[in-house]
């Protein structure tokens, strides 16, 4: 099959509630949405690039992150759901492909809960949201955010293939802006919502759950309360790789997305 021509990415975008919510739009194809990690969007990734040779790939900055603007009023992951749903309508998006990474999963999780038709296909990839069954969610906010990302990451070598031996200080930034975001949405308690394991056991939306097996920052043990969860839905754990799977392999990660949604 030949590989629908991928298009320059491009911005997109939309008022929401009175903010504006920042798009980046690429490839062609049906449409599949990302949601960011709580350390923020860095931009059009390599997997995004693999995504759209075969989708039309769209990845907001959720609203108080990168270049959307901050509702102030927003406390806890449902109510950037809300935005994110709204905005997504006002794209026209409907019957997409919904991944969310870390955070983006816990964000996109709660979507699918309140309006799973707009949602065809969830895939979760270390997703927050469920409070760990045994072990910890490890605290951003109590250690130096390099290290954070660090160890979202199996090791040392391959945090550096990605960010190098010294990280820019506008990568600083941006995680230090994120993580003041993230302090308002999932602070107490950090970063999961006892109800959400009951509200998705109706939901019938096919998902995809991905966890890296070696994941140090959101126990990899969430992705089996997810599946118990999502009645129609399958994990697949992937050995040897840490919480930050789509930077470590993003051909393996996209393989399995594009599978998935088209199957």
């Amino acid at each position: 099959m030949t590989a629908i021509e991928i298009q320059p990415h491009t911005d997109v975008q939309v008022s929401v509630a009175g903010k504006a919510i920042r798009f980046l739009k690429g490839g062609g194809g049906p449409a599949l949405v990302t949601l960011h990690h709580s350390t923020g969007s860095i931009g059009w990734l390599p997997l995004h690039e693999k995504l759209s040779e075969r989708f039309t790939v769209y990845v907001p900055d959720m609203p108080g992150y990168g270049q959307s603007e901050r509702p102030e009023w927003a406390r806890d992951a449902r109510d950037i759901a809300i935005l994110i749903n709204q905005a997504m309508g006002k794209l026209g998006l409907d019957g997409v492909t919904l991944a969310g990474f870390g955070f983006g999963g816990f964000v996109a999780a709660e979507l699918a809960s309140m309006q799973s038709g707009r949602v065809a296909k969830l895939v979760l990839v270390g997703a927050a949201g469920m409070q760990p069954s045994s072990g910890e969610i490890m605290d951003a906010m109590l250690m130096d955010f390099v290290e954070y990302v660090e160890a979202g990451f199996h090791d040392k070598p391959s945090f550096e293939a990605v960010f190098g031996t010294t990280v820019d200080t506008s990568l600083k930034e941006l995680w230090d802006f994120s993580r003041e975001m993230s302090a308002r949405l999932s602070w107490k308690p950090y970063m999961f919502n006892r109800r959400l394991a009951q509200t998705l056991q109706e939901v019938t939306t096919p998902a995809l759950i991905i966890y890296g097996s070696e994941d140090r920052v959101i126990p990899p043990v969430c992705g089996s309360q997810y599946k118990a969860a999502l009645q129609n839905s399958r994990l697949e754990l992937l050995k040897g790789l840490g919480h930050y799977v789509e930077y470590e392999d993003a051909d393996r990660v996209a393989s399995l997305i594009t599978d998935f949604a088209r199957s």
